[in-house]
């Protein structure tokens, strides 16, 4: 055998292996199974939000920041119980994309560390992840609102 007829063969049968050792994909049972999750959770969502409206009678801007905080309340719960880790794990996407996943990403390192103590362990991991992403966040809206300011006064 010449030299690229083995490594043709060598490549063939690594590839046989992969396909052997590769679990089946079943992208479409994620897919409807995130489609499915983030349907709930922004349902329940717009539950808290029409409960706000209609019965608590908060102006639609009071509501929506209502909303934010209950389902922020919601997703760190359920993560402190260890529910949401269940949920993410069945759901994937589903879970992490709304609010409730920005929550559970705040919570669960700082659930991690909870037997290192308040202060040390959940205090100094609590925003470990999400850290960045508020601070980035309040730094972006602050050069928008300056640069929108801008903006106004011609």
């Amino acid at each position: 055998m010449n030299k690229n007829n083995l490594q043709h063969t060598k490549k063939q049968q690594y590839k046989k292996m992969v396909e052997k050792a590769s679990p089946n994909s079943k992208i479409w049972q994620g897919i409807w199974r995130a489609f499915v999750v983030g349907g709930i959770i922004c349902t329940i969502g717009q539950a808290v939000n029409t409960f706000a409206t209609d019965v608590l009678m908060m102006f639609q801007d009071d509501a929506g920041s209502f909303t934010s905080l209950v389902m922020i309340f919601l997703g760190s719960t359920l993560t402190g119980l260890g529910v949401y880790d269940k949920i993410g794990k069945f759901a994937g996407a589903g879970s992490i994309v709304p609010i409730t996943g920005f929550a559970n990403s705040v919570v669960a390192p700082a659930m991690e560390f909870k037997r290192e103590g308040y202060i040390m362990g959940v205090g100094a991991k609590l925003f470990t992840l999400a850290g960045p992403v508020i601070v980035y966040g309040t730094v972006a809206s602050v050069v928008y609102g300056i640069i929108y300011w801008i903006a106004t006064l011609f």
